[in-house]
Parts: structure tokens; sequence; C-alpha cells
């Protein structure tokens, strides 16, 4: 697979998109197939690994493993290991993650008014 040039017009422009655009700028915080399934898990609290593959049976591992990393470069998750055996991971929002809740909320009441499939 070819490397992605950060100086090519395109990612230019999706700098420019993401940054000038507040909305542009969330849907490509928490946009996606998962990311809000994952950030609405964790509405309620700390969640291991293991808890949020059961909570979201249709997610491969690979890409819980992908969304979650995503999220935390984004800063809006946090990830603790924990230095035992087996490895215990936690995963938990972050401030700026925990002020999505009236967002996403919203989302959900749009969703339940306007989804009529």
């Amino acid at each position: 697979m070819t490397a992605i040039k950060d100086t090519s017009t395109n990612q230019l422009n999706k700098r420019i998109v993401t940054t000038k655009c507040p909305v542009t700028f969330i849907i490509f915080k928490i946009g996606g197939r998962w990311k809000p399934l994952v950030i609405r898990q964790l509405f309620t609290g700390t969640k291991r690994y293991s808890q949020l593959r059961k909570a979201i049976p249709d997610i491969t591992e690979k890409m819980l493993i992908q969304t979650l990393k995503e999220l935390q470069a984004d800063g809006i998750i946090t990830r603790k290991a924990m230095p035992v055996i087996p490895p215990h991971v936690e995963y938990s929002l972050t401030d700026s993650g925990q002020e999505l809740s009236p967002v996403i909320t919203e989302m959900v009441n749009w969703a339940l008014k306007y989804n009529t499939q």
C-alpha cells in the first residue's frame, strides 16, 4: 500500500475542511459506523475490551481495535493497561468525550423521529 503524502493537495484540503467547519470536524472525529456505538457504550462508565466486544457483537476485532485507537488518538477515550496476567485493559471517556453525551443523545432523538424504515 502506498503511503499518503502529508503535503498532497487532498491532505491539505482535508485539514482545512475538518478545522474550518465545525460540523465536518465533529463528523470527522465521531463519524463512521462504529465510533458512535463505542462512545455510547462508554457513557455508562469504564469498560474492558471484552465488555465492548460483547456489547457490539457485529463489530470485528480488527474494526474494534482500529476504532479504539482512533478515538484514543483523537483524545475522546483513554486506555489504561493494567500490569497483570492475563492482560487487563480498560477504556473510558475523557472529559471531551463525556461532553459528547448531549450531542449523541440529540442525534439519537433525531434518528428516532425521522428513521421511518
